[in-house]
Formats: C-alpha cells, sequence, structure tokens
C-alpha cells in the first residue's frame, strides 16, 4: 500500500554547476497518507525542508523534535537523521537537497554561529518563493536555470541566517539591544584607541561574554570588526584625499604605519600606495 504520494525531481548538475555553485541534488514535495520514516546518514548533502501542513516528528542529533505547519528545517545529512509524519495529522512537506564545493563550509559556519536547525519564521514568503523557482527551473531547465537555483538556493541559507541568528531572534532582549549599541559606538568611534577593557567597562559585560556574543551575532570577532571599520576609511582616504599614507593611518585609528600597512595588505592583499595606484 502507498504511504505517500511525492512530485519528485531528482538533479544531475553539469560539471561546471558541481565547481561552481550551490545545486540541487533533488527537490519536491511529500503528502504523507500514513506514517512513513524517512532515514538517512553519511549522505553528503544538505536538506532543507519547509512543513506546509500537518505535523511530525525530526530526529537529529540523538533527539526527537515534534514539527509543525510552518516549521523549517535545515540540516547536515552527513549526520544520522530522520523524519516521520503523525499518524493523527499527517504532514505535506517542501524540499530541496542540495550541495556545492563550499556547503559543508556553509553549514558549518551556521551552526557556528548558533544557527538553528529548526525554526518557525513569522514570515515563510521567502522560503516558499524559492522553494517554487527552484522546483519550476528544474522542471523546465530554460536558460541559466543552474545559475537561477544557485541563486535561490544562496536565498534559502540567507533567510536562516536572518531567521535563526541569536541577533534576530533575540530582537527585543537586553542582549540583542547592547551588542547593537556596541555596534554602533565602534562605528562612531572607530579612529579612537578602543581596547576590550574599555568596552567592557562601558558596557557592564565581561570581556569573555562581549567577545564571544558578538561573534555570535555578527559573525566576526571585535577586533576584525573595528580593523575592517579602519581600513574602509582608509580607502576613501586613498582614493578621494592627497593626504600621505602615515597621516592616513592617524586618521583611521592606526598610529603605527608598519602595523597599519600591515593590516592593510592583510585585508586587500597589496599595500595602501599599491592600492592608491591600482584605483
Amino acid at each position: 500500500m502507498n504511504t505517500r504520494h511525492s512530485n519528485r525531481i531528482i538533479a544531475t548538475p553539469s560539471a561546471y554547476a558541481k565547481a561552481h555553485y550551490l545545486y540541487v541534488q533533488e527537490t519536491g514535495t511529500l503528502q504523507s497518507i500514513e506514517p512513513h520514516i524517512s532515514r538517512r546518514d553519511n549522505l553528503a548533502s544538505l536538506l532543507f525542508f519547509f512543513v506546509m501542513k500537518g505535523s511530525g516528528v525530526l530526529t537529529y542529533r540523538d533527539r526527537e523534535h515534534p514539527l509543525s505547519t510552518g516549521d523549517c528545517v535545515f540540516i547536515d545529512c552527513l549526520e544520522e537523521y530522520s523524519h516521520e509524519s503523525s499518524k493523527e495529522d499527517s504532514w505535506e512537506l517542501f524540499w530541496v537537497h542540495f550541495y556545492g564545493n563550499d556547503a559543508a563550509h556553509i553549514y558549518r559556519h551556521y551552526s557556528e554561529q548558533d544557527g538553528l536547525f529548526i525554526f518557525h519564521p513569522g514570515d515563510a514568503t521567502a522560503f516558499i518563493g524559492a522553494l517554487n523557482n527552484i522546483f519550476e527551473q528544474q522542471s523546465a531547465k530554460g536558460p541559466c536555470y543552474e545559475q537561477i537555483c544557485h541563486k535561490n538556493l544562496t536565498d534559502i541559507v540567507t533567510a536562516c541566517y536572518l531567521e535563526s541568528l541569536p541577533i534576530h531572534r533575540g530582537k527585543g532582549d537586553n542582549l540583542y539591544e547592547k551588542i547593537l549599541a556596541v555596534q554602533k559606538f565602534l562605528d562612531e568611534n572607530f579612529k579612537e584607541d578602543i581596547s576590550l577593557d574599555m568596552l567592557s567597562s562601558r558596557f557592564y559585560l565581561s570581556k569573555f561574554y562581549l567577545s564571544r556574543e558578538f561573534k555570535k551575532a555578527t559573525g566576526t570577532t571585535i577586533g576584525s570588526y573595528l580593523n575592517s571599520r579602519r581600513i574602509n576609511e582608509a580607502k576613501k582616504l586613498l582614493r578621494f584625499s592627497g593626504a600621505s599614507v602615515s597621516s592616513i593611518a592617524a586618521d583611521c585609528g592606526i598610529p603605527d604605519v608598519n602595523y597599519f600597512t600591515k593590516v592593510f595588505v592583510k585585508y586587500e592583499s597589496m599595500t595602501p600606495s599599491r592600492y592608491r595606484q591600482k584605483w
């Protein structure tokens, strides 16, 4: 007896797509008629699915997680997982399996930023739109369909970040407000001598806690964020002023010109003077 109805497209990406894009492995919809367990592990694939209606259970990372209408799931299929529709409220899923040369790194970064593998977006329009576009492109295989699918897969991953990272899901709480305040302070005062001790004292957070939560929220360390802001300013001055490199270094908050040059090369892979010549 058939326990489910699925509308599935299995994709075979081109060599170019495999080398350069996020590419679709399979996509489709599934409507369970009776409970059926789908189980996999050690599969080089990322899976995103949206529960369009009904409820069920995801087993992942040695725990069972209840799912219901409107939930999103984003998991790494190298890890063992299974999912099963409930008997009383059979579900309908819309899913895409995808991969790419950078897929494992993307998911590792997502996990390191405390991205959730299950979340419930307030507005699922972006997810449903991308899934529909992917399905339509894989069905028609029109011009540039692999590039378009890559764009839509990137949209899904980006939407996962925006919906599930702590700084977004914690809107309105005190920590969220403080991280935004720290970021604003760095943006406005990057030319000054700023230390972690000073920030810790100013915002009443321990150095360790502030460093950890800032990186979780922004994806970068305080030092890297500050240097990036300084280098941005330096690039403007190099292009649109006649000031010397040493003067620009001081104006950007790095008065030691040798250290400024070292930082600049780290970010731009060229010296400040070379950048000025190129641009």
